[in-house]
Parts: C-alpha cells; sequence; structure tokens
C-alpha cells in the first residue's frame, strides 16, 4: 500500500473515531448525572474502548504528519493552522486526565472527570473544525479510492 492511501485509510478511520468517540463521551457525561451507575460504567467502557482506538491512530496520524511538528520546532507557529496549534495543545492534558482516570480515578463526578470533559468539549469543537478545514481533500482521497476500485 502507497503512503498516501496509507494516510487517507487513517485519516478515514479517525473520522468515524473521532464522532464515536465525541458521542459516548457525551453520552457518559449524561448518565454520570443519572441514578443508574450500570448505564453510566456501559458509556465508560464503551468511550474507554473508542477511545483507546483513536488514540492509536491519532498518534499514527501525527506520526504521517511530523514534519508539521519538525518545521514548527524549526521555524517557530508563523504560517501554521491555529486550529492544529489548538487541537495540539489541548490533546496534551485530554489524554493525561484520560491516563488519571483510567489508572486513579473511581467512578463519576470527578474533578479530574470535569477537567477531561471540558478538554474534549474544546477538543471537539477544533477536531471538528479541524476536519471541515479538510474536508475537501478528505473527501477528494474518497473519490479518488472509488475510481480506483471501480477499475
Amino acid at each position: 500500500m502507497n503512503e498516501k492511501r496509507f494516510v487517507f485509510l487513517v485519516d478515514s478511520v479517525l473520522v468515524l473515531l473521532f464522532a464515536l468517540t465525541v458521542y459516548t463521551g457525551l453520552e457518559l457525561h449524561v448518565a454520570g448525572h443519572g441514578a443508574d451507575h450500570e448505564a453510566w460504567h456501559d458509556w465508560a467502557v464503551f468511550h474507554t474502548l473508542v477511545g483507546l482506538q483513536f488514540t492509536v491512530f491519532g498518534a499514527i496520524h501525527v506520526r504521517d504528519h511530523w514534519g508539521w511538528y519538525k518545521g514548527l520546532w524549526a521555524k517557530g507557529p508563523k504560517g501554521r493552522s491555529r486550529i492544529v496549534l489548538a487541537l495540539s495543545a489541548v490533546c496534551v492534558p485530554l489524554l493525561v486526565t484520560a491516563v488519571l482516570l483510567l489508572c486513579c480515578v473511581e467512578g463519576p463526578g470527578t474533578p479530574v472527570g470535569l477537567c477531561h470533559y471540558v478538554a474534549g468539549l474544546v477538543a471537539g469543537i477544533l477536531g471538528t473544525l479541524h476536519m471541515l478545514t479538510r474536508a475537501r481533500r478528505l473527501y477528494g482521497g474518497l473519490m479518488a479510492h472509488v475510481r480506483t476500485r471501480n477499475r
């Protein structure tokens, strides 16, 4: 598989995992306000599994675009997407709180969980903007993939 196709496939999977991660995170937050601990637990498990997959594919995505980050370190943020800069910055507390929630926190309604939720909301907005600014490129890749398959 060529590199361009691999990047396209990773990006395509990320779109689906992003939507699932945001959705399950919102459902988890809503379930945390209810009295049904089992429902909260089910959403927590689902969100964790989807979030782990999203993290793996997100790491591959960052690796695929590592040149962007190398250029950032070498030349600074001038000319770089502010959306990507902000998204990259918010991913740090999002991942740190995710690890803390997995390893150190039990049950709903914790300050670490609330911090993770807020960071997740911000990441959800920034991630949506990131995808929208690249929608034409992703759609073009999808159409090229479909044309190749139909030959």
